[in-house]
């Protein structure tokens, strides 16, 4: 059990104290607001196996004595509960959010120590699955479970939806983006979308509630972004175990950094081999790991940017619109950058999802570099007509 495990009886007794210290005007608004999202959490924390990640007893003191129960402003050093009333009055939403950062702190402590040695499995994609692959998808379909607020689940492990017998909406998640570069210790991460109701299929990536991903790095982030909140917002994992909002992203400028995926593409489409050789002789910086997650969120942490995966006639799309491309596209589009998907033109949030092992292409990026991809590609970008691009 690592050094910040807090036990559910203590936790209990947390909410009880900060219940207590709350004077009046406040205690009433603060426990009208919390008691859905936080009496879940104590009501399901008997049967859980993420026992020992529920908040400490300071933050739930400090969000009881909050004059006012719904703030709009994120303000960094907030911890993830506080930041979660401020920005959503779903107390469905605000439990699901918090299942889902328990689970990720979990797999960020399994990945550091769990095999990462090929086992005999194979998912119903053909990829090979890694022992730490299927530790994460159990992890998340059990937070779900006992979140009591999620009705299906899939993963791209498991990608027929499982009914988690909750209630409120449905989610679709990557459990460990970036396996296979595990043993050589780069960046790989988790990645989900969450969808409100009880289907996957005929939806997009704007009908999202939220979306997130677990960067399980040098450091440890969860990246999440609401759809009725401004900004993509980045949570630092404490050695206590506290998630502390670290930034607040709104905006993604023009800058000369690119992550190409899928240059074997290059080789018979000659509109991306075009593309290539204009960020080279540009001389924009590579800055490409293999992992879609590290390659995706160092254009939210630098602000600048640009991620491609395209298709050729001898490479076929390999990204999983419902578990990666929907839930990266809302992250990005918040933190004020665009996509490009589908090669049609359109946001990667435009998409509708007809099969949950749907493949498309996508592009990231600021606006400037997304209508450069367009033009390259499409031949023009009559989203972006007027948007400058710079050199």
């Amino acid at each position: 059990m690592s050094a910040y495990t807090v036990s559910f009886g203590q936790t209990k007794a947390c909410f009880a104290a900060a219940n207590s210290a709350a004077p009046g005007r406040v205690a009433r608004k603060a426990v009208a607001h919390r008691a859905p999202f936080l009496g879940n959490l104590v009501g399901t924390a008997s049967r859980s196996s993420f026992a020992g990640v529920s908040p400490r007893c300071a933050t739930l003191q400090r969000v009881s004595q909050r004059t006012n129960a719904v703030v709009t402003q994120a303000k960094v050093g907030d911890s993830l509960e506080e930041f979660l009333l401020g920005a959503t009055e779903d107390a469905k939403l605000r439990q699901l959010m918090m299942s889902m950062s328990e689970a990720i702190r979990t797999i960020a402590f399994k990945v550091r120590t769990a095999s990462c040695g090929a086992t005999a499995c194979v998912n119903s994609f053909g990829d090979e699955q890694l022992a730490v692959d299927m530790l994460a998808d159990k992890l998340l379909f059990e937070a779900l479970r006992f979140s009591h607020v999620c009705k299906w689940a899939c993963s791209e492990e498991v990608p027929e939806p499982v009914d988690m017998e909750g209630e409120g909406f449905s989610v679709a998640f990557d459990p460990l983006d970036g396996s296979s570069i595990v043993d050589t210790n780069f960046t790989v991460g988790t990645i989900f979308g969450v969808w409100p109701g009880d289907k996957l299929i005929g939806v997009t990536g704007r009908d999202q509630a939220a979306a997130g991903m677990g960067v399980f790095g040098p450091r440890t982030i969860y990246c999440i972004a609401l759809k009725d909140a401004p900004g993509c917002h980045e949570f630092l994992l404490q050695d206590d175990g506290k998630w502390v909002h670290v930034k607040e992203t709104t905006e993604i400028g023009e800058g000369k950094m690119f992550s190409p995926g899928n240059l074997r593409a290059t080789f018979d489409n000659p509109e991306y081999e075009k593309l290539i050789s204009y960020w080279v002789g540009e001389k924009y910086t590579l800055r490409y790991t293999g992992g879609m997650v590290p390659d995706v969120f160092q254009i939210i942490v630098k602000e600048k940017g640009v991620f491609s995966n395209v298709t050729s006639p001898s490479t076929k799309a390999k990204l999983r619109l419902l578990f990666e491309v929907a839930p990266l596209a809302l992250l990005v589009e918040k933190a004020g950058g665009q996509s490009s998907g589908d090669g049609q033109g359109i946001s990667g949030l435009d998409i509708v999802c007809e099969k949950h092992d749907q493949r498309t292409q996508i592009c990231y990026g600021s606006i400037g570099e997304v209508r450069r991809f367009e033009e390259f590609m499409l031949g023009k970008s009559e989203r972006f007509a007027d948007a400058a691009v710079k050199a």
